[in-house]
């Protein structure tokens, strides 16, 4: 009877929201809840309404478990954008069109702002009326930020005439609220995503082997090395700076743009990759961005989904560079000013965003002054110092934006610059050489041609069923053995 009654209460825990463990993809109930929910979507590969029906429960269910009753919020954003999408095309009225649309625009931008930026804006205001602010108790829903942007990119497409506005509630629910994507991106495209919905389920032997190679480069970025080099090591840095020798900051650094990266990517690989075994294609997030020879290819490779979101939705909508010089570089500081804030209710992170829209600004003059033509090559030596300067710009921005105030980042710029002690370096790898072998790893597989990695994954594409589930059972192992804590939820979730 004892026995039954435990089992029962474990079986509630599943249900119930625990905001001290939000459902997350490298968690272990996922992982068996993930493995329920493929045999059931099997079961009904023939049946489209119910699949569809069973995938958007699952996706809400999802949601809740990652951010509780909020979940109203993204049905109330479907609900509303699916009626001024139809409402859209049921008129050829520009004024009406456009009215819609506003309307859309406030409705997604009014949530965002509210859950988001109510205690920042109040901080701002109350500053400038030399008052005070108390602060409201606003709980921040997990992936707000995504889902808003994405359910906009299609209210906003419909406007331009550019698709097609669905007819069917369950199939724009279905959209809005993939659960692969649903909480920390990547932002779908309804004109990439849309068109896929109704087609039969198909899972070729290709895209199982992909979506498998996926999830376990992801699941071992982000539970491997990003968890491992946060706990042990980045987040003592970062905690107080000023106890650590400027070295030992400067490693701090270069682990947190590695953690980041893999945390981030990480995701997006597994989110990818589960769409791919459940039948449905997403393009790419990251294409090994510290690669990247100037900061304006970084932002071509780096969380690619929002860049360009950025690009088509405000950046084009300011002018882009239609309207001179001068206007493209102040487009270009607005957009990345938003950019940063988008991020966070923070000056922090707004300070991150006009670090890097200045920094665009700058080498499209620089590019302009030199007669340089865009998507030229660097080669050589040219390519390697535009490697090194645009890493490190990167990394001194991730400084403010990894850091809550400016004091904390300002202690850390100085402890570099002033005592920086390179004779502790032995010292520092022999204490952690757990950490800094991990992140010669990371970087070395973030450096790595494109070539090997095309080749590991055709091999995982080749390996029998057997094969897969023995590298999968593997990877888990590993990632059992490496936990030294809790399950740390995603670094983009609280965006």
């Amino acid at each position: 009877m004892i026995m039954w009654n435990i089992d029962f209460d474990r079986l509630c825990d599943v249900f119930v929201y625990d905001p001290q463990a939000p459902m997350i993809f490298s968690s272990g109930v996922f992982l068996w809840l993930f493995a329920a929910f493929v045999f059931v979507y099997l079961l009904l590969q023939r049946r489209l309404t119910a699949r569809l029906l069973f995938v958007t429960l699952f996706s809400y269910y999802f949601y809740y478990k990652s951010s509780g009753t909020y979940f109203f919020l993204l049905a109330f954003v479907t609900v509303v954008d699916f009626c001024i999408a139809r409402l859209m095309a049921a008129t050829s009225v520009r004024w009406h069109r456009r009215a819609w649309v506003v309307a859309s625009l406030i409705t997604n931008l009014g949530l965002l702002c509210y859950f988001k930026y109510t205690n920042f804006l109040g901080d701002v205001f109350a500053s400038l009326a030399g008052g005070t602010f108390h602060h409201y108790d606003i709980f921040l829903p997990v992936g707000i930020s995504f889902f808003t942007f994405q359910s906009l990119s299609y209210t906003i497409d419909v406007y331009r005439k550019e698709i097609v506005p669905l007819t069917n509630l369950l199939d724009y629910a279905f959209y809005v609220s993939f659960f692969p994507q649903l909480v920390a991106g990547p932002i779908v495209r309804a004109r990439d995503f849309i068109p896929q919905i109704r087609r039969p389920l198909f899972v070729s032997h290709e895209m199982f082997g992909r979506g498998i190679f996926l999830i376990i480069s992801g699941l071992f970025k982000k539970a491997v090395i990003s968890d491992y080099i946060s706990i042990n090591f980045v987040e003592r840095i970062f905690d107080n700076p000023t106890l650590y020798s400027g070295v030992e900051n400067l490693m701090g650094v270069y682990g947190y743009a590695l953690q980041i990266y893999c945390d981030f990517s990480g995701y997006s690989d597994m989110a990818i990759g589960i769409a791919l075994l459940l039948g449905f294609h997403f393009n790419k997030n990251f294409d090994s961005p510290y690669k990247s020879v100037s900061i304006t290819e970084f932002w071509r490779r780096w969380h690619i989904s929002l860049s360009s979101w950025l690009r088509d939705y405000l950046y084009i909508s300011l002018g882009g560079n239609r309207k001179g010089k001068v206007r493209q570089y102040v487009n270009l500081i607005i957009t990345m000013f938003l950019g940063g804030l988008w991020h966070g209710a923070s000056w922090n992170f707004v300070v991150w965003g006009l670090f890097h829209g200045v920094a665009l600004a700058v080498h499209k003059l620089w590019m302009a002054l030199t007669g340089r033509k865009k998507g030229e090559q660097s080669h050589g030596v040219r390519r390697f110092f535009g490697i090194l300067i645009t890493f490190h710009f990167v990394c001194f921005c991730w400084i403010f934006f990894r850091n809550a105030d400016f004091a904390t980042s300002l202690d850390m710029i100085k402890q570099i610059g002033t005592t920086f002690r390179l004779q502790l370096l032995p010292q520092l790898i022999a204490g952690y050489w757990e950490v800094f072998a991990l992140m010669a790893l990371g970087f070395f597989l973030h450096f790595c041609p494109d070539r090997w990695v095309n080749a590991c994954c055709k091999t995982v594409i080749r390996l029998p069923l057997a094969g897969k589930a023995a590298l999968m059972i593997a990877l888990i192992y590993l990632v059992i053995q490496m936990k030294s804590s809790g399950i740390q939820p995603f670094i983009y979730f609280q965006f």
